[in-house]
């Protein structure tokens, strides 16, 4: 069995991890650390205390009524992307342990769309 780090637990919430496969599951925001945990594998779990969190990314649409889903920067491990029932919510309990400065709305397809062509024309053959 695996150990909390948190203390104190603020928010449990229904959640997918969109690492790799597909894994269905639970996040758990608390005092200490951001945490997933799997519900078919036990051992299947995911803890990011909160100084390691470089960065959020949320990907939103329709002028910030809807949220995908969002992805946390680590310093150094990567990228974890997730999405919950209830996202704005979620980012909402981040944000107490996360500075807004680092909660980012992700580039849209057609900002990078139009970043790979600016950067096509800047290369010199």
């Amino acid at each position: 069995m695996v150990q909390s780090q948190n203390k104190t637990v603020d928010m449990t919430i229904k959640a997918t991890s969109l690492n790799g496969l597909t894994n269905y599951g639970s996040i758990m925001i608390g005092d200490k650390a951001f945490e997933f945990y799997s519900d078919r594998n036990e051992k299947d779990y995911i803890q990011i205390p909160w100084g390691e969190i470089k960065c959020v990314y949320a990907s939103v649409y329709l002028k910030g009524k809807y949220i995908s889903r969002f992805a946390l920067s680590t310093k150094e491990n990567g990228n974890f992307t997730f999405s919950t029932r209830d996202n704005k919510a979620t980012l909402r309990a981040i944000n107490k342990y996360i500075d807004s400065d680092n909660l980012v709305r992700s580039l849209t397809f057609f900002q990078v769309l139009i970043r790979g062509i600016k950067h096509l024309f800047k290369i010199k053959i």
